[in-house]
């Protein structure tokens, strides 16, 4: 597989951040934000091209398993932490 370009690593690490977002539980979304954000800066100086696309690959994996998992969440609706909760004033 070629290199992906910096655009398209951009546009995969939007993605991800985009589709973590869409977690319905507090925990799990700060969560794989965290994850998304510590992954992309861990390898920010990769410079060896099969590394490079191993991790490309394994990062839109990350991407459908992070897309399953927020239909599994939104299919089991749980309650609000107390964190997501409106302050009662």
């Amino acid at each position: 597989m070629a290199s992906c370009s910096r655009a398209q690593v951009i546009s995969l690490y939007r993605m991800l951040m985009k589709e973590s977002t869409k977690f319905p539980s507090y925990n799990y979304r700060t969560y794989a934000l965290r994850r998304v954000k510590d992954g992309f800066r861990e390898n920010l100086h990769v410079a060896n091209p099969k590394t490079f696309d191993m991790l490309i690959n394994q990062a839109r994996e990350n991407l459908a398993v992070i897309k399953r998992q927020v239909l599994l969440g939104r299919l089991y609706s749980a309650q609000k932490t107390v964190i997501e909760r409106e302050p009662h004033y």
